[in-house]
């Protein structure tokens, strides 16, 4: 019997990395994607040697080359039982009157679209074969807004909106879909966020025991692993010391 195949997006670092370990751990062959082809060559190596492997290269914000390159997969690559709509992305955090056009575009384009960019390139596999299971990772941001969040809020509330409807579209076909909804995780998210400020983004996670992205991938682990008739639909996931999205014991 053959491994099942799991694309994970963003997979060079975080919780996309941290998913294509653990699911590989568990018998799956491996479609890792990133903008980093340094960071996939090395993911190889802490990947088990009884799986598959498949490195792609690009950015999920590029429509052309995902559907091409997703498209013209291998055969033997071509039948994707599990995608992790993992890659993401935070630019700034400044009022809206004051944001910047690039950094929403970042977002918006990222977040949102290059979500269903993928998602578009490999439900068709999933409905023809009726089955699948699609789990995309959004925030906490895409259920409540905070003060300078505006953007990033609306794209991972658009996130939200978009996997329940991809639930009800995809329910005809029995393909699970699901989300998980992570408040903070100590990643490189907030570096890229405060664009390098390396001090900045650490004070994000000081005083608390943060999320790691090995605790989303466990959630992965199990939602994968459960029966046929079981769907963990919608997963809020927070550190114990986080109560809201602003709201954080620490103890300085």
């Amino acid at each position: 019997m053959k491994n099942k195949i799991a694309l994970v997006t963003g997979a060079t670092s975080g919780i996309g990395k941290a998913c294509a370990i653990t699911l590989a751990k568990i018998g799956y062959n491996i479609i890792a994607t990133g903008r980093r082809g340094d960071r996939l060559k090395e993911l190889a190596s802490e990947l088990p040697s009884n799986v598959d492997y498949l490195p792609l290269v690009f950015d999920v914000r590029d429509r052309e080359k995902v559907l091409d390159i997703l498209g013209a997969l291998p055969e033997a690559w071509k039948e994707i039982d599990v995608l992790i709509n993992n890659a993401g992305n935070a630019h700034g955090m400044d009022p809206i009157q004051n944001g910047s056009l690039d950094d929403w575009d970042a977002m918006m384009d990222i977040n949102v679209k290059g979500l269903l960019y993928v998602s578009k390139a490999v439900m068709a596999g999933m409905c023809d074969r009726k089955s699948g299971t699609i789990i995309n990772i959004g925030s906490i941001a895409g259920k409540e807004v905070y003060p300078n969040g505006n953007v990033y809020c609306g794209s991972k509330h658009a996130v939200d909106a978009i996997t329940q409807g991809m639930r009800i579209d995809m329910n005809p076909f029995g393909i699970k879909v699901m989300a998980i909804h992570p408040g903070l995780v100590e990643t490189e998210f907030s570096m890229v966020r405060f664009k390098g400020d390396e001090k900045r983004s650490e004070s994000v996670y000081q005083g608390f025991e943060p999320l790691l992205g090995q605790d989303i991938a466990d959630i992965v682990e199990f939602a994968v692993t459960r029966p046929p008739h079981v769907v963990l639909a919608d997963i809020v996931v927070l550190p114990t010391a986080q109560a809201t999205a602003t709201i954080v014991k620490k103890n300085l």
